[in-house]
């Protein structure tokens, strides 16, 4: 037996699991994320500081950012690995609900350890609990229900040698990952008891690659190859899966043309036949086609209304989907012909099946994609200006950036008009892998989860760019300084146009009117904040963070100061004034959002009037009826 406290058995159980995929091995938890208070920094806290020698700690300077770290620690690991994060009771826990929901709505794992009540009650009430009235075991901890994909709250020592394999197992579990919660009461924390040796020792998990039935994939491939328009959409399961090369070989192969999701920007192959991003954000190439697709292949995706059009994309009287997923609840989605499997796996399998037969798409088809690029190329070229008389745009910064990152950098962004840009203009081929978080499209994640990237790919010759506008900036700067005390390479490029441009993009489009979403102090004369531009100074404010910061007017002084970040040590910041109201041209996709029906304004009336009508595009997708004989 060993005898330790639960936070001392938990932590030196955390450094002995290791997970195992083709033949690559990883510590499933190397580290944690922490912000002490009396709830955690004497039991969890004293258990790494003792006992955990190969368990570094990062101090977290915002409870929600440490989640989003881990979100970026674990994506650049293919959700292999990841890293704890633990706070003390109450607000600081519930700080972490928010990166909790990221987390999950993204399928990738993250381990929280909240503290929480005393379970002996003795002190009651104790300092941060709710109190509820009627449930009493009820904590703030029980906020993180519907967000987890797995809750516990330990109330015994002895129950960890149950939960923390458990906890684990979800963790890497291809279908069912996300966040895993582990709720430490204040008192159990500190409680000892005798743990068994075996539970210490090291231990691989063994992640296997699952194959599809086999009258999926058979009804899968009669889909195929009976469509004479098929279209791919490649989600982050590519990525995780590593299938980039089986796409590659499934497109080029049989002339199918791949678009990509947000959480799949940059898993597509290289040339003509990459459409880019598809749906509301995506290439006028990429809808376009999409529209006369008689077969969308989904590959690892959720399958969001941002990337079908809120269910209207896919236009075509006869269009089917089959969707790949390894979980089989998005497989299901769309009315989608399921292949629940993993999709290297199940791509393996199909392009040696498509091959046998033979199967290749039409010179037609081909011609119709060519020129839907052709569009889409003209449409790039006049979005990209020059525009006379204007700032540069946000558009040509996020083009100027691609041109100037390769093989070994990372872009990272996740909210705001950015993510449009970079969703329907960065062209990956360059080599830069692109992590775009739009699941949640969490305003806040940016920052903490490109310094994850950093964490997770350690000292090397590339840089992680985290893209954001200044909205996003003053929502959550501060863990710049955990980017400086770990001296990392993370250089972040701040688009300042003043204010939340994208949502205004979007309300005047609809009402004709902006209200609320400009830098704007308070005018006497309305009541609003309709008043001056308040101005801000993020170079001087990234600058007392610890941060090297420039600031750029023209593209030239832009890459300059890419280049003079990439040269520097530590964390560095970019601020670049753009044109507030310039944003890229109509794409031909709809997208749903809840309009006011009525109204004193004609203008609303009548914009809420097409919005309405434009809903009749939405289709129903389904499976064709079986034939039942008698």
């Amino acid at each position: 037996m060993r005898r330790r406290t639960t936070a001392q058995a938990l932590v030196e159980y955390l450094s002995a699991q290791y997970s195992e995929r083709d033949g690559v091995r990883r510590r499933v938890v190397p580290g944690i994320y922490g912000i002490f208070g009396h709830g955690n920094v004497v039991g969890l806290g004293q258990a790494v500081e003792e006992f955990g020698t190969d368990f570094p700690h990062y101090q977290g300077k915002n409870e929600q950012s440490m989640v989003h770290a881990a979100i970026g620690f674990a994506r650049a690991n293919l959700r292999m690995s990841t890293l704890a994060c633990t706070a003390s009771m109450g607000p600081g826990s519930t700080n972490m609900v928010t990166g909790a929901a990221t987390a999950t709505m993204n399928r990738v794992p993250v381990l929280l350890l909240p503290s929480d009540a005393f379970t002996h009650r003795r002190g009651d009430p104790v300092l941060q609990d709710v109190e509820h009235p009627v449930y009493r075991d009820v904590t703030p901890n029980d906020a993180f229900r519907p967000v987890s994909r797995y809750f516990d709250r330990l109330v015994r020592p002895e129950q960890l040698l149950s939960t923390a394999p458990e906890a684990i197992r979800v963790l890497l579990d291809p279908a069912d990952t996300g966040a895993v919660t582990i709720a430490l009461p204040q008192d159990v924390q500190g409680e000892v008891w005798d743990f068994p040796e075996e539970f210490f020792r090291p231990r691989i998990w063994t992640v296997g690659r699952r194959p599809a039935a086999s009258t999926e994939l058979d009804a899968a491939l009669a889909a195929i190859r009976s469509a004479k328009r098929p279209l791919i959409i490649a989600g982050g399961g590519v990525r995780y899966s590593a299938a980039e090369a089986e796409l590659a070989r499934l497109s080029s192969a049989f002339g199918i043309p791949v678009t990509e999701t947000y959480a799949g920007k940059g898993v597509g192959p290289a040339g003509p036949l990459n459409l880019g991003g598809i749906g509301r954000t995506g290439t006028l190439a990429a809808n376009r086609i999409a529209k006369t697709a008689d077969l969308v292949l989904c590959i690892g995706t959720r399958l969001q209304d941002f990337i079908t059009g809120s269910a209207s994309l896919f236009q075509h009287p006869d269009a089917r989907l089959v969707n790949i997923n390894v979980g089989a609840f998005d497989a299901h989605k769309l009315g989608s012909l399921p292949v629940v499997g993993d999709a290297k796996v199940t791509l393996e399998w199909l392009n040696e099946a498509l091959a046998g037969a033979g199967y290749a798409t039409g010179e037609d088809y081909r011609a119709d994609i060519a020129e839907a690029m052709g569009a889409w190329e003209e449409m790039r070229v006049a979005d990209l200006g020059p525009h006379p008389g204007e700032m540069i745009c946000q558009a040509q910064v996020v083009k100027r950036l691609n041109d100037c990152t390769g093989t070994g950098d990372v872009l990272v962004t996740a909210s705001g008009g950015v993510v449009l840009d970079a969703h329907r203009m960065w062209d990956p081929s360059t080599g830069c892998e692109v992590h775009i978080e739009f699941a949640a499209s969490c305003m806040g994640h940016e920052i903490p989860a490109g310094i994850g990237y950093a964490l997770a790919r350690g000292a090397g010759d590339g840089a992680v760019f985290v893209l954001i506008g200044d909205g996003t900036y003053l929502m959550q700067p501060t863990e710049l300084v955990t980017a400086a005390q770990e001296g990392l390479k993370v250089i972040t490029v701040v688009v300042d146009n003043a204010g939340h441009q994208c949502i205004r993009g979007l309300q005047v489009q609809m009402t004709d009117v902006e209200f609320g979403t400009q830098l704007r102090a308070r005018e006497a004369g309305t009541g609003r904040l309709t008043g001056r531009i308040v101005e801000v100074d993020f170079v001087a404010n990234a600058r007392s963070l610890g941060c090297h910061a420039w600031h750029a007017d023209t593209l030239e002084e832009f890459e300059q100061a890419i280049a003079a970040a990439r040269a520097a040590d530590g964390p560095s910041v970019i601020v670049v004034p753009v044109e507030p109201f310039r944003g890229l041209s109509e794409n031909e996709c709809f997208w749903d959002v809840g309009v006011a029906e009525t109204s004193e304004r004609a203008a609303i009336r009548e914009r809420s009037d097409a919005h309405v009508e434009a809903r009749r595009q939405v289709r129903f997708y389904a499976q064709p009826a079986a034939e039942i004989g008698s």
